[in-house]
């Protein structure tokens, strides 16, 4: 079943790659540094929003499906989710409207910042829906409604960047029309379900208990990651933000991807298994995607870091591609880190819903993050801002495995980890012995394949998370279609 969740999510996550890297090939190519900065910045704030007003929701309409499902209240669920829905998207859309227009920030800044926030509001209605697919196991339709999002949003950003002088706010213009187009397929569909439905107080104050602690763990752990963007413009500027938005674009987007993909196919399994088999279950599903974590996560993030060079050459534009490149190899190593806390030990918290200890530990790691951006940036530049993202998630995520083992023990998949390391090890020595060669890109395709290919003649030798087996499976279904031709 995990492996079939995982595949089918698969084409969401190949459009969150392309997006993601397509987004700083283009952008930092048709975009001027100064103005990639504010993009970066109006993404940043736009993200802090999302989380702050509306991820509360999202976390329960994804956590409570299961149970409302059991026991036939699916209708007076989705009802009490989507006034919730409505409320906030009131609340926050007249505070935003109100600070974009006291707040004193450059015309541009705020043209962007403008745009987003309606992105934002129709996102928000369409993720309530994406919530629930994903929930009820409709992979199929998650998927093609997610991946169009994104590669519609994408393509209708570049086309008006290009031919308006939007800048930086065409990227949410073309956002917002993708969502409103996913709306006008998916929101029909929801309402349906929620016919006849009843708005429940009790119910919305359980969501609201159990939501309110993730979205604000999720707060300080997005400060994690974005908040020395705002530091780094402070001190060095928005055309410095958009160097380091591109280097941690590349690291850290291709790692979110894939604990994405994880989190999504796993997530509502483990979720079922605990529901309705008890924790026994839960914890057997969730240390088989800890072994599949290790598997391809360790080498993603140490792959990254060994071309960062000519990784940089080849997607990044030259006016932001320097800084780019020497920050990369931290921000892999972050990215690893912060993927195997909110993808892997954050369950612990959020299976036994003790979301308030979570935020507690995630508050306390921004803040320090925060700190140590204020001494690092000024005495070492972006270098600092990217070596204090690294201690602030070492030491988050070093509490959070253990704290979490408090609530609910997961499983900790030693041999799985270790080989996976020792097959990343062999790897990165096999990519030190690739010459140089004359052309970026061949440089890059050369490090990648004997990269990969190492790594997975490695990763099948010591059968890291049972990967022979799946050689096994997938021969065994190439033997029919073979025997057909």
């Amino acid at each position: 079943m995990l492996g079939r969740h995982l595949l089918g999510y698969l084409p969401v996550q190949i459009s969150q790659a392309l997006v993601g890297f397509g987004a700083v090939a283009v952008f930092t190519r048709i975009l001027p540094p100064e103005e990639y900065g504010r993009y970066a910045l109006a993404l940043a704030a736009l993200s802090l929003i999302h989380i702050l007003v509306f991820t509360w929701l999202e976390a329960a309409v994804a956590r409570f499906h299961a149970r409302a499902e059991r026991r036939g209240r699916v209708r007076d669920h989705l009802m009490t989710a989507y006034s919730l829905y409505g409320a906030a998207a009131i609340a926050g859309g007249i505070v935003l409207v109100a600070l974009l227009q006291l707040l004193p920030l450059d015309i541009r800044l705020k043209t962007a910042l403008s745009f987003a926030t309606a992105s934002l509001l129709l996102r928000a209605l369409m993720q309530i829906g994406m919530e629930t697919h994903r929930a009820r196991g409709d992979v199929s339709r998650f998927s093609a409604l997610e991946a169009s999002y994104l590669l519609l949003g994408f393509v209708i950003g570049v086309g008006i960047i290009l031919t308006t002088q939007l800048g930086a706010a065409g990227v949410f213009v073309g956002t917002a029309i993708a969502a409103a187009v996913m709306l006008v397929f998916d929101l029909p569909v929801m309402l349906n379900r929620l016919k006849g439905g009843k708005r429940q107080p009790v119910r919305a104050a359980a969501y609201a208990k159990y939501g309110l602690p993730i979205s604000m763990s999720l707060i300080f752990e997005h400060l994690l990651s974005v908040g020395d963007r705002f530091l780094i413009a402070g001190f060095l500027g928005q055309g410095a933000v958009g160097m380091y938005a591109a280097g941690y674009g590349l690291a850290d987007r291709l790692l979110d991807v894939i604990f994405i993909w994880f989190g999504a196919a796993v997530w509502p399994l483990t979720i079922k298994a605990f529901e309705q088999d008890g924790p026994a279950a839960a914890q057997a599903m969730a240390g088989r995607a800890a072994g599949l974590m290790g598997l391809i996560c360790f080498p993603a993030a140490a792959g990254l870091a060994l071309v960062a060079e000519p990784l940089t050459t080849v997607l990044v534009g030259e006016g932001v591609r320097d800084q780019a490149a020497g920050i990369l190899p931290w921000i892999a190593l972050s990215g690893l880190m912060n993927g195997m806390m909110t993808y892997y030990f954050h369950e612990a918290f959020t299976l036994k819903r003790r979301t308030g200890v979570m935020a507690a530990i995630m508050s306390g790691s921004a803040l320090l993050n925060l700190g140590l951006n204020v001494l690092f940036i000024p005495a070492f530049g972006l270098q600092g801002a990217a070596l204090a993202t690294v201690v602030a998630y070492a030491i988050a995520l070093g509490i959070c495995a253990v704290m979490g083992r408090r609530h609910f023990v997961l499983p900790l998949p030693w041999t799985d980890w270790i080989k996976a390391g020792s097959a990343t090890a062999i790897m990165a020595a096999a990519v030190f012995t690739v010459p140089d060669l004359p052309l970026a890109w061949l440089n890059l395709a050369a490090q990648a394949l004997v990269g990969a290919s190492v790594y997975g003649i490695s990763a099948y030798l010591l059968d890291i998370a049972g990967c022979r087996q799946w050689v096994r499976d997938a021969r065994a279904l190439l033997r029919p279609a073979e025997a057909t031709s």
